[in-house]
């Protein structure tokens, strides 16, 4: 069967293409489309603001070089009578128990040191020597014995001396009366920061 040549052009011929339907505005275009034409604003950049001074602590710093100086001219025998019986000192950062510890005399004695019948500058001056010679050679706990100081005049000088001392040296991190057994209020255990 021959189709005519009409007919063959119909069915060869390809469909017209169909337009696509506009898609529907979504909700951006219809504000932009309601509040019309916009300008954009330049924003200067927020202005920087000078760091506000630190506190001026120049004051409060002398107060405490003077009160330093203060404590290092009081008088040896104002120092004893104004310290209680019992030495005992610890710094933040050894703990409470260590201190405890101390002054039952738990820790071993490496080194001791003697003060009786010493002057005020001699007993000084072996004492710094002592606590330096005993870092050095890593011992960690140390005896300083320097008595109750009953018979002297002017109270317990050395006791007061070793106080003293002891509370102002970096490497001393805790320091206690003794127990009963290893000289009593008459001599100190001491626990010195390591090398």
């Amino acid at each position: 069967m021959k189709i005519p040549r009409a007919l063959r052009k119909a069915v060869t011929r390809k469909p017209a293409p169909v337009a696509a339907p506009e898609p529907e505005p979504d909700d951006a275009a219809l504000f932009r489309e309601a509040i019309g034409p916009v300008r954009v604003i330049e924003t200067e950049a927020p202005a920087v603001e000078a760091p506000k001074p630190q506190p001026n602590t120049r004051r409060h710093d002398e107060d405490e070089a003077e009160a330093l100086r203060e404590t290092m001219r009081q008088p040896l025998d104002a120092l004893a009578y104004a310290m209680g019986e019992v030495l005992e000192f610890r710094r933040d950062e050894v703990a409470p128990q260590t201190l405890r510890r101390l002054k039952r005399g738990e820790f071993a004695v490496q080194d001791e040191l003697d003060l009786h019948r010493m002057r005020v500058d001699e007993a000084e001056a072996a004492l710094r020597v002592f606590l330096g010679e005993a870092r050095r050679a890593q011992f960690p706990c140390v005896r300083l014995v320097h008595g109750k100081g009953l018979r002297s005049e002017a109270g317990p000088v050395l006791k007061a001396l070793v106080d003293r001392v002891l509370r102002h040296r970096g490497d001393v991190l805790a320091f206690a009366s003794a127990p009963a057994a290893q000289g009593g209020t008459g001599a100190t255990l001491v626990l010195l920061r390591g090398v």
